[in-house]
């Protein structure tokens, strides 16, 4: 018997798919259609993401832009020996930048710290699944239920006072799930094979949490820190409940007197209305703030990705 195909198989035939099969080359009429349902979906999404926030930066450059050209917007306060058009907003600058970082400096090594024994450590045991729940149950808390508990335990039953501090720490309390969630998620994605390498080279489980599981995922958790840092800096509830207004520049953050962004925002709205220049010209510079932080953190972690040799 010859080993050749036989003469009455057509030549073609070799090339057909075999029976039974499906041809796989294009692709079916039904998912063309769920295709382009996705397509369009994630566009008319992205639309509607897109154009409230255009609209939105439109808006406040619109009506803010005029104060940020004056030089006295950068190093005046709203002190009422400086006549009206020579006001500024150094103060709330100033307190804004401060109470951040000390948020910051609150916030983040307890969410890092949190984030690495729910994955490292707790991973699918029951404390992991309770702390998990009470994060997941402060994500949902509102900023005035927040503000209210600091002050009913710090100001009204430990006899303290309203301060940058105590503003801090209901900030704190609204910061730490955003980042821990986000820090949980990237160590999650660091995968285990990187993790069993450095075990069998002998290195220990905490050496191989910094040197090899957070340099891998320390671009996300930056990006992390800068959305709860985001989130934070434009909260007003806290401020109003634990800090009183100031019109004058300020460093010490124990006293009551303290002014940021949103306080003066809120501050000018109550006595001038929509219309007022420094509302809009308090809420322009909120954003610059926020989108030079995100700038910040996007520089650092190419550098430090670069370092790495990514």
């Amino acid at each position: 018997m010859s080993a050749t195909t036989p003469e009455h198989i057509p030549a073609h035939a070799e090339n057909a798919p075999e029976a039974g099969k499906l041809d796989l080359s294009r692709p079916s009429g039904k998912r063309t259609t769920k295709s382009g349902c996705a397509s369009v979906f994630m566009i008319v999404a992205t639309l509607l993401a897109v154009i409230p926030l255009v609209w939105l930066l439109f808006a406040a450059i619109r009506r803010g832009i005029g104060s940020l050209f004056h030089a006295s917007w950068w190093s005046h306060s709203m002190d009422p020996s400086w006549e009206l058009v020579e006001q500024g907003a150094i103060h709330a600058i100033v307190g804004t930048i401060e109470i951040g970082l000390i948020t910051s400096i609150i916030s983040v090594p307890i969410a890092l710290l949190t984030a690495i024994f729910l994955v490292e450590y707790a991973r699918g045991t029951k404390i992991a699944k309770v702390v998990s729940f009470a994060v997941d149950v402060l994500t949902g808390v509102p900023s005035i239920v927040a503000a209210l508990f600091i002050f009913a335990v710090v100001v009204t039953t430990l006899g303290g006072t309203q301060s940058a501090w105590a503003a801090s720490l209901a900030l704190m309390i609204l910061m730490v799930p955003t980042v821990l969630r986000s820090t949980e998620e990237m160590l999650k994605l660091v995968p285990d094979s990187l993790r069993e390498a450095s075990f069998a080279l002998g290195v220990s489980k905490w050496k191989t949490i910094v040197r090899v599981v957070l340099p891998t995922s320390m671009t996300g958790i930056l990006t992390g820190i800068v959305l709860g840092l985001a989130r934070v800096m434009g909260e007003t509830a806290p401020l109003i409940v634990l800090l009183q207004f100031n019109t004058e520049l300020t460093f010490n953050p124990s006293t009551p007197n303290f002014a940021t962004l949103p306080t003066v925002i809120t501050n000018a709205y109550i006595q001038g209305g929509v219309d007022t220049p420094m509302v809009w010209g308090a809420a322009i510079t909120l954003i610059i703030l926020v989108m030079g932080l995100n700038l910040i953190a996007r520089g650092v972690s190419r550098r430090y990705m670069r370092r790495m040799g990514k």
